[in-house]
């Protein structure tokens, strides 16, 4: 999918989140009153694996809004946030694709380590990480969050000069096994690529002025495409919410999978009638 500047803007309505009873039906038009006004979400996903976690503990391993507003439009509504303590020091010799993937591993073999056991809240159902770089295709360099303004200036300034960057996104789910056979948890994991090409007619003062906005001093590359950072772009090619940190299409695939991998009573049993 290819996105033009025009329509990454017109995304950034996905990302109301007020709340308010269904959208009209189909034959009935909008009143005038309402009409401009951003459509409220729909109703959750009837999907069997949601409506079982929708009971359950589901723990995002992960402190960033962005992350918690589009995993909640599975219609989840008891996530737990719980940022991973693991440290992220993976050397930046390996590739962003190993590097995203590993980090993410990380996140999350820490935290269920630290929840499989809680006796306060139990054993969680599902546990999803995440993570996401920035990287150079032409030298493989991975540049994460600005660490100072003239760093944050030189980032997007060479981000505007190169045109073409990659944006990767791992996703890990891990979830414990109805059977509790070793290892105990099952694991599903994706990495998923983004192709972002940078308005080569930003100037200086444009990045500046975004630059003191901070709007982009905690993210990955130092831009926020769901916001002003829009206006650097020029375009997209792949998923537009995996440069802001959770591809949804990828997610709802990798908890889909862990959890039926995790459900492994049937396959247990057929292990029993072999021997």
């Amino acid at each position: 999918m290819t996105d033009t500047k025009e329509s990454l803007l017109s995304h950034m309505e996905d990302f109301d989140t007020t709340e308010s009873d269904p959208p009209p039906a189909y034959d009935k038009p909008a009143s005038k009153a309402n009409r401009g006004a951003p459509l409220p979400r729909p109703p959750p996903l009837n999907l069997p694996v949601l409506n079982s976690l929708r009971s359950q503990r589901v723990i995002l391993a992960s402190q960033s809004p962005r992350r918690k507003q589009i995993m909640s439009f599975l219609g989840l509504p008891n996530i737990e946030i719980i940022p991973s303590n693991a440290a992220e020091d993976l050397p930046k010799s390996l590739g962003p694709f190993e590097y995203v993937l590993a980090t993410a591993t990380k996140k999350a073999q820490a935290v269920y380590e630290q929840e499989v056991n809680n006796e306060i809240k139990g054993e969680p159902a599902l546990i999803l990480a995440a993570d996401t770089v920035v990287a150079d295709p032409s030298t493989g360099s991975i540049l994460e969050k600005p660490r100072s303004e003239a760093h944050h200036m030189a980032m997007l300034r060479s981000l505007r000069d190169i045109r073409d960057h990659k944006v990767y996104t791992a996703l890990v789910a891990m979830a414990p096994l109805t059977s509790a056979r070793d290892p105990g948890y099952a694991v599903e994991t994706t990495v998923e690529e983004t192709s972002v090409r940078f308005d080569g007619d930003v100037t200086d003062e444009l990045i500046m002025a975004y630059v003191r906005t901070r709007e982009g001093a905690d993210k990955a590359g130092g831009y926020g495409l769901q916001g002003l950072g829009s206006i650097l772009v020029e375009k997209i090619d792949g998923s537009y919410d995996n440069v802001i940190g959770l591809p949804l299409k990828a997610t709802l695939k990798v908890i889909e999978t862990v959890m039926q991998m995790a459900d492994d009573d049937e396959e247990l049993l057929g292990d029993d009638e072999d021997e």
